[in-house]
C-alpha cells in the first residue's frame, strides 16, 4: 500500500495527504485509535518520497496537517452553536480557519524531512522536526499545544509514565518514531514492538513504586452540570448558585469527618462576584464544615474612582467557613477570541461575550489559603502548557478548574482531560480538576484516577488528596530534554547527508 501511495501525483496525492491526516486524528482522545498512526505517518513519508520539490513537500504536509486538525478540533464549533443565531454562520469557517495555520507547522516538518535522504534518515528527520514544530506551536502567538502527538497515549497511566522524564514532547517523539516504522519494513516493525515492550516495562516499574500516604485533606469536586446556554441568563443566577450550594452541602455531609475538607467549584461557577460580594460568600460559607475551605471559580471586577467598571478577571476565589476571602488568583493565559479579542479594532467581529475583555493575571503562583497544602491554580486551558504550570516554589498539588460546557458532548472535554493527566505525570504532582459539565477528576502523581465524575453528570465526589512525588526529571529540566533529543535526531538524520538527485525513489516501505 505504501508503495502505491508514494506513486500518487497531483490532486490525488494532496487528497491522500488530507485523508491520512484526518485518519491520524482518530488516535487522539477520546477514541485513542493509536494503530491508525501506523498508516497515517508512513503514508506521509511515502508521499514525501514522491514529492519532486520542497514546495510540493510543503503542500503535502499542509494537507496532512489540515485534515488532522480539522478532525481533531471539530468540537470548537460547539462553542459557536451556544448562540447559533449570532455565530452559527461561523461554523463552516472557524474550524478550517484555525486548522490551516496549525497545519503550517506540519508543512515545515514535511519540508525538513523531504530534504533528508530517503530511508531511515527521512524517518528520523520527520520525527525530530515534528517535535520541534510541536514545541513552537505551543509557544508562538500565545501558543496552542493542543492534541500533541504524545496525547495519544493518555488513555491510561501506564503508557504515559515516560512523560515523567521527557514530557509530552518526549512521548510525541517516541510516537512519531514508532509510527513511522512500517515505512522502513518488517524488521523495523519487529524492533518497534520490542521497544514498546521495553517502554511498557519501564512504565510498569515506575507504577509499582511505593506510594506515599495521602495528605490529611479531602478534596470535594462539585459538578453542577450547568449548560452554557443557561449560564449567564439573569433569571438563572440564583437557581445556578443554589444548585452549587445544595450540592456542596450534601457532599460535605458525606465527607469523612476526620479530614479537613476543601470544596472545589469549576471555572466561573458562581454567577455572583465572590471576591466583592460578601453576601454570596456568606451563603457559600454556610455549606462548609468547620475548618473547610471553598475554592471557587468566579469573575472578579475592579472599578475606577468614578465607580465605573475598569477591569474584569477570570478568577479563583478562596473562601473559609466564616465567609472571609482568603485569596484570589487571576487567570494569566487567556484564550484568544474567547476571553479577549486579538487585533482589537482590526477584526470586524467580536466573539467575546460581554462588553469588555478579561485582564490577565501575573502568571503561575503557589497558593496556600487557610494553611492548605500549597497548590498551583490553573484555570481552563492553562493546564495544556507543558513546563509552564508550576511556579518557582514547587507546590504539593495542581488545581484545574474549567468550564468545558462550551463544547457539549464532544471530543473537546476529553482532549482537555488528557492534557491535565499528562501534567500530573510530568510534574509528579497530584491534580484535582473540577469541570462545569465534566469530566471532573482527581489524579494521583502517577496520573492514575482516584475519583471521577463523568461528562454530563451532576453531583459531588470526595477523595483524599494524594501526596506529591519527588521532583521528576521533567520537573527539573522541563522541555529541554525532549527538545535536545529531537535536535540530536535531526543532526543524525542530516549527518553527511544531502538531498539525493532522485527524490522519487521510495525509501524502504512495504507494499
Amino acid at each position: 500500500m505504501l508503495s502505491k501511495i508514494s506513486r500518487l501525483t497531483g490532486r490525488r496525492a494532496l487528497l491522500a495527504a488530507f485523508g491520512l491526516g484526518a485518519l491520524g486524528a482518530l488516535a487522539m482522545p477520546p477514541l485513542y485509535a493509536v494503530p491508525v498512526l501506523l498508516l497515517a505517518v508512513p503514508g506521509l513519508l511515502a508521499l514525501l518520497d514522491g514529492a519532486g520539490s520542497g514546495r510540493r513537500a510543503a503542500l503535502l504536509g499542509l494537507c496532512w496537517g489540515w485534515g488532522h486538525h480539522i478532525v481533531g478540533l471539530y468540537w470548537i464549533s460547539h462553542a459557536l452553536l451556544t448562540d447559533p443565531w449570532r455565530w452559527g454562520w461561523l461554523v463552516p469557517i472557524a474550524v478550517p480557519g484555525l486548522a490551516l495555520p496549525l497545519a503550517a507547522y506540519v508543512a515545515v516538518a514535511a519540508v525538513v524531512a523531504w530534504r533528508a535522504r530517503p530511508g531511515w534518515r527521512r524517518w528520523l528527520a520527520l520525527a525530530g522536526a515534528w517535535v520541534v514544530m510541536e514545541w513552537l506551536r505551543g509557544l508562538l502567538f500565545t501558543g496552542f499545544p493542543w492534541n500533541l502527538m504524545g496525547s495519544a497515549w493518555a488513555f491510561d497511566a501506564l503508557p504515559i509514565q515516560g512523560a515523567a522524564w521527557f514530557g509530552v514532547y518526549g512521548l510525541s517523539l517516541a510516537t512519531m518514531l514508532l509510527a513511522g516504522l512500517p515505512w522502513l519494513g518488517r524488521r523495523a516493525m519487529m524492533g518497534g514492538a520490542l521497544a514498546l515492550l521495553v517502554l511498557a516495562g519501564l512504565g510498569a516499574a515506575r507504577l509499582a513504586g511505593t506510594e506515599p500516604p495521602p495528605r490529611p485533606l479531602s478534596v470535594m469536586l462539585v459538578q453542577g452540570n450547568i449548560q452554557q446556554e443557561a449560564k449567564w441568563r439573569e433569571d438563572q443566577r440564583w437557581p445556578i448558585f443554589r444548585r452549587y450550594l445544595e450540592l456542596t452541602q450534601q457532599g460535605a455531609a458525606r465527607a469523612p469527618s476526620d479530614r479537613r475538607l476543601v470544596a472545589i467549584w469549576p471555572e466561573t461557577a458562581s454567577p455572583f462576584l465572590l471576591p466583592s460580594d460578601a453576601a454570596a460568600r456568606d451563603y457559600a460559607a454556610r455549606t462548609l464544615p468547620p475548618g473547610g475551605i471553598l475554592l471557587a471559580g468566579s469573575v472578579r471586577a475592579e472599578w475606577g474612582a468614578d465607580g465605573r467598571l475598569s477591569h474584569l478577571f477570570n478568577s479563583l476565589s478562596a473562601v473559609d467557613a466564616e465567609g472571609r476571602l482568603l485569596g484570589v488568583y487571576d487567570k494569566a493565559h487567556l484564550v484568544p477570541f474567547g476571553e479577549y479579542m486579538p487585533l482589537r479594532g482590526l477584526i470586524p467581529i467580536r466573539i467575546v461575550q460581554g462588553g469588555a475583555d478579561f485582564g490577565a493575571g501575573p502568571g503561575p503562583v503557589a497558593m496556600e489559603p487557610g494553611g492548605l497544602p500549597p497548590f498551583s491554580p490553573l484555570i481552563c486551558y492553562e493546564v495544556i502548557f507543558p513546563g509552564a504550570i508550576v511556579p518557582a516554589q514547587r507546590p504539593d498539588w495542581l488545581l484545574n478548574i474549567t468550564n468545558d460546557a462550551w463544547f457539549g458532548f464532544s471530543a473537546g472535554p476529553y482532549q482537555h482531560l488528557a492534557a491535565a493527566r499528562l501534567r500530573a505525570v510530568e510534574e509528579g504532582l497530584p491534580l484535582a480538576r473540577a469541570a462545569q459539565t465534566g469530566v471532573s477528576v482527581v489524579f494521583d502523581a502517577h496520573g492514575r484516577t482516584v475519583a471521577r465524575l463523568g461528562l454530563g453528570e451532576r453531583g459531588t465526589v470526595v477523595a483524599p488528596l494524594p501526596a506529591p512525588l519527588p521532583p521528576t526529571l521533567f520537573a527539573r529540566v522541563g522541555n529541554i530534554g525532549a527538545l535536545s533529543l529531537a535536535v540530536l535526531i535531526l543532526l543524525v538524520a542530516f549527518f553527511r547527508g544531502s538531498p539525493t538527485k532522485d527524490r522519487s525513489n521510495a525509501g524502504r516501505g512495504v507494499a
